[in-house]
């Protein structure tokens, strides 16, 4: 018996070290945020970055929060339409975020996705931010795992001979 224990803790081993990681799919220069910036100038960072949300941390690269698109639309929701007094991150990020390691495997990442509304996970080591995965990064996983389109191929939108020859 303990040697058919042994061998599926070893699979389970192998399996853990041939599954894509975390890593290989996170964005590892990520734009993010101080909590005592002004609001409104962490909106135009997202908008001057094309970006959903940004993670916030301190002076030592620690998480303290995430700052979304969501968040951010609270200045509406809480404030009259006349003065807008933007405020701090840290009165609108959210705080405690799911967080993923970057030896998770990709499939810990899909699951936090689908059983919660986030869009975006910090990645940290160490309690330290190394990156950020988000809902678009598992569609590139996808994308890898059943070979379909090539990255360029997906920017350009043309079609390959072989896909060609799939539609025919």
């Amino acid at each position: 018996m303990l040697q058919v224990f042994t061998l599926k803790l070893n699979e389970r081993d192998a399996m853990n070290n041939i599954l894509p990681k975390v890593r290989d799919y996170m964005t590892s220069k990520v734009v993010s945020v101080k909590p005592d910036i002004d609001v409104c100038r962490a909106i135009e960072l997202l908008l001057d970055n094309k970006i959903s949300g940004a993670p916030v941390v301190n002076n030592d690269n620690e998480l303290v929060g995430i700052l979304s698109e969501k968040d951010c639309i609270q200045i509406m929701a809480n404030e009259s339409f006349h003065d807008f007094p933007c405020g701090l991150v840290s009165d609108y990020m959210t705080e405690p975020c799911k967080t993923l390691h970057p030896n998770d495997d990709i499939y810990t990442a899909v699951d936090m996705f689908l059983h919660s509304m986030y869009r975006r996970a910090p990645v940290l080591e160490n309690k330290k931010l190394v990156g950020i995965i988000s809902r678009r990064d598992i569609l590139k996983a996808i994308q890898k795992a059943t070979g379909n389109l090539k990255e360029d191929e997906y920017q350009t939108g043309y079609l390959t001979e072989d896909m060609k020859k799939n539609l025919e």
